[in-house]
């Protein structure tokens, strides 16, 4: 009897494999991109949409925390244009993004923009005042796994590179090393089939947890929510019990880890085999992988998610 002919990878999980060696030629482009970049003390907004959104969210709150100024973080349909911003950056794979070419359309003349993109030959590279093209994690696929991390990458290593990323988080040779690990482990028991699950985050792993929930739920079509730790226990642990879990990215809160055992969860804690925590952008890493190991378990391409497509352009037109 022939043996059963094996399931093709996806393209999405060939990008996803790639992605330790994104963030360190991120890295690298660090001396040649500063100059783009947020200085030290610029008060400076971050846009984006969907996850180039939660990409921001959580470069905001390690640049604050590290000391390199005020960052808040908006999606683009959101930017309070009335507010005053020394810098605007803007993170867009495709380049085409309406809300994000509107906003940079609108915005003042006098406030210095720069826009980190996939695609050079796309409408932002005329609307920002500057550009990173970071084209080696541009992807073919619909969910956005490695150019989103890889643009994270480089600007945590521009903090890394100014002494300014907060007490705790390692630099990116780090990160990417951690990345290799998540790669390479089998993922956590019991998550591929959870029913539920709970992704949290504090400071700037708030943003990946946020981002962690929208590949499940992209990919997969997943039932998936996302938190600040501390919010857990004022009314998302009430979905939480057998066969749903609990999914952490960075430090677990004290207590937690016994609150949500009481209810019957189960807790990913952020620690791979062994027994070392993973750099929450490489636990991110596992999501990703997460993403489509649920996906194919429930029958879907992970390649041709429901509803989705690479770029939302509103009216048929960039822009």
């Amino acid at each position: 009897m022939s043996s059963p002919t094996p399931s093709p990878v996806s393209r999405t999980a060939v990008e996803i494999d790639t992605q330790p060696d994104c963030w360190r030629r991120a890295a690298a482009l660090v001396p040649a991109a500063a100059e783009a970049l947020p200085r030290r003390g610029e008060r400076v907004a971050v846009v984006g949409c969907g996850t180039s959104w939660f990409m921001a969210q959580a470069y905001a709150a390690l640049r604050e925390q590290g000391g390199h100024g005020l960052t808040d973080a908006f999606a683009a349909s959101e930017f309070p244009h009335g507010r005053s911003y020394d810098r605007v950056v803007a993170l867009t794979r495709s380049g085409t993004t309406t809300e994000v070419l509107d906003l940079l359309a609108r915005l003042d003349p006098s406030i210095p923009s720069t826009a980190l993109t996939a695609d050079p030959a796309t409408p932002v590279m005329k609307l920002a005042g500057a550009t990173v093209v970071l084209d080696f994690a541009d992807e073919e696929s619909v969910v956005q796994t490695r150019f989103a991390t890889t643009a994270l990458a480089l600007l945590r290593a521009h903090l890394e590179s100014e002494d300014a990323l907060p007490a705790g988080v390692a630099g990116i040779a780090r990160a990417a090393r951690d990345a290799e690990r998540a790669l390479a482990e089998e993922l956590p028991a019991g998550t591929v089939t959870a029913g539920q699950i709970s992704f949290l985050g504090a400071g700037w792993t708030y943003g990946l947890a946020q981002e962690a929930a929208l590949k499940m739920r992209e990919a997969a079509g997943s039932w998936t929510e996302s938190y600040p730790a501390m919010e857990y226990r004022h009314g998302p642990i009430a979905i939480t019990g057998p066969g749903r879990a609990v999914w952490m990215l960075g430090t677990l809160p004290s207590g937690l880890a016994d609150d949500i055992a009481r209810v019957g969860g189960l807790l990913v804690a952020g620690s791979g085999s062994e027994d070392v925590a993973l750099d929450p952008m490489a636990d991110l890493v596992r999501v990703h992988r997460l993403a489509v190991a649920a996906a194919e378990a429930a029958g879907r391409n992970p390649d041709r998610p429901l509803n989705l497509t690479r770029s939302v352009v509103l009216g048929g037109q960039p822009g």
